[in-house]
């Protein structure tokens, strides 16, 4: 059994979801879990310290099990020092009425773009000797959802219709993959703190391995229903070598609703 097995967003009630809330830095990554000496909780095995993998085409590696690389509590901790979040007035009013209960991501949804939920997630990048047609990743939390990204060279659809994680194309950009991302609902939240969007929203993610353990994710939110302006995020997922994902059923066991009480905000 994992040791982050408890159901999320109960954390949204004290200091452990605030420690979660951003992505673990490079020299802090989480790492797997493996069983310790005579039992009890699992211990974290190391990231090995190595150069960016390739494959044979030399396109990075991205694929694995990583854990972190968006918001969880707080959208701001994105952030460059002395940025903010241009909310416009509605989109304000909107997040200051959301109560904790409602939080999508509390009833079992998906969590959509940027946001991850504090569970381990898998990428799986398609390629051997030519480029991939697709990327995909795939998230332990909620309901097993995946996102899918088109990576030969299509373009978005005229009419696309609204879900939760969009229709995503892909690009690589010298060693970065950069996901080009609309067609959103405006169901999710951004974070456990409300931060909306629209359907307007448009996303372009950078994401870069740095080095063997360590992927970026440098994340362009445009929202004109929302945002006065495009602002950009900096998230970062730490490797979790030698762990599966495993099944985690939110519905048959979501027990913590009914303590996420009051306002969404702190």
């Amino acid at each position: 059994m994992r040791s982050l097995f408890w159901f999320p967003l109960v954390l949204g009630l004290g200091a452990p979801l605030l420690a979660q809330s951003q992505a673990p830095s490079p020299n802090n990554s989480p790492a797997a879990p493996t069983a310790a000496a005579g039992g009890g909780l699992p211990r974290a095995r190391p990231v090995p310290k190595a150069p960016v993998p390739r494959l044979p085409d030399n396109t990075p590696d991205l694929s694995g099990v990583w854990q972190g690389g968006g918001p969880i509590q707080d959208l701001a901790v994105g952030l460059a020092p002395g940025e903010t979040i241009p909310l416009l007035p509605e989109a304000k009013k909107l997040m200051a009425s959301r109560q904790s209960k409602d939080d999508p991501e509390a009833n079992c949804l998906p969590t959509g773009v940027p946001r991850v939920a504090p569970y381990p997630w898998r990428i799986v990048q398609d390629a051997t000797h030519t480029k991939a047609t697709h990327i995909f990743f795939l998230f332990e939390g909620n309901i097993h959802s995946y996102r899918q990204i088109f990576m030969d060279g299509r373009k978005h659809p005229e009419h696309v219709d609204p879900t939760w994680y969009g229709h995503s194309v892909g690009r690589w950009e010298g060693d970065t993959l950069v996901i080009d991302t609309v067609g959103f609902n405006d169901r999710f939240w951004f974070d456990f703190r409300g931060h909306p969007h629209t359907e307007k929203l448009h996303t372009i993610e950078r994401w870069t391995r740095k080095d063997y353990g360590t992927l970026e994710n440098r994340v362009t939110i445009d929202d004109p229903g929302a945002y006065a302006r495009p602002f950009t995020l900096t998230f970062t997922a730490g490797l979790r070598p030698g762990e599966e994902l495993m099944e985690y059923i939110c519905n048959e066991n979501n027990q913590d609703v009914q303590h996420l009480v009051g306002s969404a905000q702190p």
